[in-house]
């Protein structure tokens, strides 16, 4: 088993990594767990692989589990949800000291951590996720949020897990393009600092999507490690070190709110698509080479992911795009800087970025053939 600790000052905690887990999560989350019972959130899809063989291994270790399921889908990350999950736990009476179970993916996770952030002011809870996106990215360092109408994770808060446990056979239940979705937020991690990953990625990424298990084993565990250095360094996103996990989302936010976010375009492919633009845009400007930002894109594309803004078949324009990123949580005194590439691995903060280039690019990308 891969244990990977992550060093927040003052709540640090470990992320597990091993096939079985999920199976075995009696075992692992008995020591968080006061008492006999425990309240555990998940979706539907998600209850009807994994409920029975985690709420056994519960019972087999004397814990009483009770379930709230939630449709599954991103519309599940609302206010109307987040309320409803919030009485469930109180009504199951949780108390400030008790930790409550996320199983699912990133919805689940965001949502049941937001609300755990706010019943009794703050209750622990473990994460157990069930998607490759949320195994390597959002389970891991503590944001949770929910989406309105103004845009996306808008409203949330940090509330950092006790326990984070992956299980990799649950990746054997995931539809393909949600497999797909979740390998964008692993080509991220090469993409921000460490060319030799992207260059394993290449290598090894369609191993991983074919359903190899080392290969999964070890994207998840490079991943959560990267992911875990960077939170440690900035756990709230104060110092600029953090928001380098934000590569793709800006672009990636907007056409997920135009989407509506819905099904038409999962989080995952917007954070791919994303990346291509941020590539793209750094080449424009003169950051990035040119031939570096189409081998990003070619390997997306490779990947079974959105690599071309044209073929969404959007009705907007550049402007309605850079709308919505006006919304964005990186937005400073007006200003709203960017993720860009210097080159694969060479991830910056950008602060100068005129917003009028922006929205002629994304003209310019819709058109694009």
């Amino acid at each position: 088993m891969a244990v990977i600790p992550v060093n927040i000052a003052g709540a640090p905690y470990e992320v597990r990594i091993e096939a079985g887990l999920l199976a075995a999560a009696g075992q692992h989350c008995r020591p968080f767990i006061r008492g006999g019972k425990v309240a555990v959130v998940t979706d539907e899809r998600v209850a009807a692989a994994w409920r029975g063989p985690v709420e056994a291994s519960l019972a087999a270790h004397g814990i009483t589990s009770t379930w709230l399921v939630l449709p599954a889908g991103e519309s599940t990350k609302s206010w109307q949800y987040l309320a409803q999950t919030a009485e469930w736990l109180l009504e199951q009476g949780v108390e400030r000291k008790d930790s409550v179970i996320a199983l699912g993916g990133g919805v689940i996770g965001d949502l049941t951590g937001f609300a755990a952030s706010m019943v009794k002011r703050g209750c622990g809870f473990i994460q157990m996720p069930t998607t490759l996106l949320a195994q390597v990215d959002s389970s891991v360092g503590g944001k949770t949020a929910i989406n309105t109408t103004a845009g996306k994770n808008l409203v949330g808060a940090f509330h950092q897990p006790v326990l984070v446990l992956a299980d990799p056979l649950a990746l054997d239940t995931l539809p393909p393009r949600e497999t797909r979705a979740g390998y964008a937020e692993v080509v991220k991690y090469g993409l921000i600092d460490d060319a030799d990953f992207f260059h394993w990625c290449e290598a090894h990424g369609p191993a991983l999507l074919a359903g190899d298990a080392a290969a999964r084993e070890h994207a998840i565990a490079k991943s959560v490690a990267a992911k875990a250095r960077i939170v440690a360094a900035d756990e709230k996103e104060t110092l600029g070190v953090r928001a380098l996990l934000n590569l793709g989302h800006t672009f990636g936010h907007a056409l997920e709110a135009e989407t509506g976010f819905s099904d038409r375009l999962l989080h995952g492919e917007g954070v791919a698509l994303g990346m291509v633009l941020a590539a793209r845009y750094s080449a424009r400007i003169g950051l990035m080479n040119g031939q570096d930002a189409e081998r990003v894109a070619g390997h997306i594309g490779a990947a079974g992911l959105p690599s071309s803004l044209a073929a969404l078949g959007l009705m907007c324009d550049g402007a309605r795009l850079k709308a919505h990123m006006l919304h964005d949580k990186k937005m400073d005194a007006g200003t709203l800087p960017f993720l860009l590439m210097r080159g694969i691995g060479q991830t910056f903060l950008a602060k100068d970025v005129d917003l009028a280039d922006v929205a002629a690019f994304l003209d310019a990308e819709l058109a694009r053939g």
